[in-house]
């Protein structure tokens, strides 16, 4: 039997992390850190997690401070970014999670956002192999034409507007994103409105930082993202510059589904499709 265990891990920047870590029977064949994606809550990753574990695999889920169960007080309150989240909560769980895989591998599943702040994360050469789920630039131009339109008001319009005048970004009454703290979603717009994303935005050391990375990656992308189109994925991972890289862009109908999109791949329902045809192989 498996089974699954809350804490509270402080993170070294002030700030306490709700983590969950799911354990084998037995003894743990690897480790495994899933980081999430924007506005995405850890309890969203648990079905996944759970069925990992009872794989053989130990396996960490956290939610970002000031997101899901790592929300304490107000987010007008808070003041983070997105590099506090790479750098502490990240660089935090990391550590943990790698001191207890021991001499097994580690292996970090990045979903969307959890595949761009790897090279912000203290300890990423202990990694032994990085597979970014939806990941891509999120260059607003390079954007799905679906989502082009909605991105251009969400960028030039509600966020300058509704971010000052709340004191954070209240994207989930909005219907877009969900609650982020100010600090995020600032230095988020900042990227999406440039053409080479966090790099472009942030400049030399965050583009040195990016190609110091020399872990293999393993990209998994699907051709109905909603959110990331070919070319953010392409543009994104283009600036691991050192590292092997694998690309595997799955239409659904490859693997007899009819959908998959941004976040489908961490539903139950893909779990023969997905998780033991296309995942499994790259842990193994």
């Amino acid at each position: 039997m498996t089974s699954s265990t809350e804490t509270r891990i402080e993170n070294g920047n002030g700030h306490t992390l709700s983590a969950t870590w799911y354990r084998p029977e037995g003894e743990a064949r690897a480790a495994v850190l899933i980081v999430p994606a924007m506005g995405v809550p850890q309890r969203f990753y648990a079905p996944f997690a759970t069925w990992l574990a009872e794989r053989g695999y130990l396996v960490a889920t956290f939610d970002y401070v000031g997101m899901g169960l790592s929300r304490n007080g107000h987010l007008r309150d808070l003041d983070i970014d997105i590099f506090d989240w790479a750098r502490h909560d990240c660089s935090t769980m990391l550590s943990l999670v790698a001191n207890a895989a021991g001499d097994k591998p580690l292996y970090w599943i990045g979903h969307s956002l959890g595949g761009q702040i790897l090279p912000l994360v203290e300890g990423n050469e202990r990694i032994t192999r990085v597979l970014t789920i939806a990941t891509g630039s999120g260059y607003w131009r390079e954007n799905t034409e679906s989502l082009r339109h909605k991105a251009w008001l969400l960028w030039y319009l509600v966020t300058p507007l509704i971010t000052p005048l709340a004191g954070y970004f209240p994207g989930k009454r909005l219907g877009m994103v969900g609650d982020l703290p100010r600090g995020v979603i600032r230095q988020w717009r900042r990227w999406c409105l440039n053409p080479e994303y966090a790099v472009g935005a942030e400049g030399d050391a965050v583009r040195q930082a990016y190609s110091a990375v020399r872990t293999p990656i393993t990209s998994i992308s699907f051709t109905d993202d909603e959110m990331m189109s070919g070319r953010n994925t392409d543009s994104l991972h283009g600036f691991y510059r050192e590292a092997q890289k694998t690309f595997r862009r799955i239409a659904p109908e490859d693997v007899g589904e009819k959908s998959i999109g941004h976040f489908g791949f961490f539903k139950p329902q893909y779990q023969r499709s997905l998780w033991e045809e296309v995942l499994l192989p790259e842990l193994a």
